[in-house]
């Protein structure tokens, strides 16, 4: 996984940025932009989950999760255009917001900075590009092992009750640490996303993501409630995922 807008800052970028922008709480459900609309905010997440969504016909298609330190609405601050998504907060969201113009400033003054931006474009590019190979031939087991990956490294945390007592480790719950892949066992993502969501996110139906959980190679290697998802081996979804 790639590193965080926030986290590929330098430490005085972030000073400037802190000092250029209020903090914000966003409550679950709320919308920090709409679809088709001009605001011209740019966020960045400290704390929280938040889904970017689109509607097409009454249908919705989940286009990605983000969460800390993660940047949102920097495409329409670069183009000035029209916003080309909804972007919910799944849960309660911290973040930064400042205006477009402002936040363009601050990274034209800060050497570097915006290649920090360049990185959050790219990373997107990569993904989406892998999920278009993934339907070419029609892969949805690899497609949903990406984005159960994706939500392990953004948000998972160390679920030390899952682990064998004794197992090395054991202790205090620990966050994930970006870049450094997902531990083998014993995480936990606490945040609320439904197996139609995850089809929504991956391009296939709710049955479809339930049949794929529910056969080998991901019998038994992952659970999803409404709440939470649980994975017990990173394995099997970096196997089906094309990562191994």
């Amino acid at each position: 996984m790639e590193t965080p807008f926030w986290d590929a800052l330098s430490p005085r970028a972030r000073e400037a940025l802190r000092a250029a922008g209020a903090p914000v709480v966003i409550r679950p459900g709320a919308f920090l932009m709409r679809e088709h609309t001009r605001a011209s905010q740019v966020f960045v997440l400290r704390a929280g989950a938040v889904k970017v969504w689109v509607d097409r016909d009454g249908e919705t298609a989940i286009l990605d999760v983000l969460g800390p330190g993660d940047l949102v609405g920097e495409v329409e601050a670069a183009d000035g255009g029209i916003r080309h998504a909804n972007v919910e907060a799944m849960t309660r969201v911290e973040a930064l917001v400042l205006p477009a113009a402002r936040f363009r400033s601050v990274l034209d003054a800060q050497p570097g900075a915006v290649w920090a931006v360049a990185a959050v474009l790219a990373e997107r590019l990569r993904d989406s590009n892998d999920l278009r190979v993934a339907h070419f031939p029609d892969d949805p087991e690899r497609r949903l092992a990406s984005r159960l990956l994706r939500l392990a490294e953004r948000f998972g945390t160390r679920a030390w009750e899952e682990l064998p007592e004794g197992a090395p480790g054991a202790g205090a719950p620990e966050e994930c640490v970006p870049g450094e892949g997902v531990p083998e066992e014993g995480v936990r993502v606490q945040i609320p996303i439904s197996q139609q969501d995850l089809g929504r996110w991956a391009g296939m139906g709710r049955r479809k993501v339930a049949q794929i959980l529910g056969a080998e190679p991901l019998r038994g290697a992952l659970s999803v409630s409404r709440t939470a998802i649980a994975v017990r081996s990173a394995g099997a979804l970096r196997r089906l995922a094309g990562r191994d």
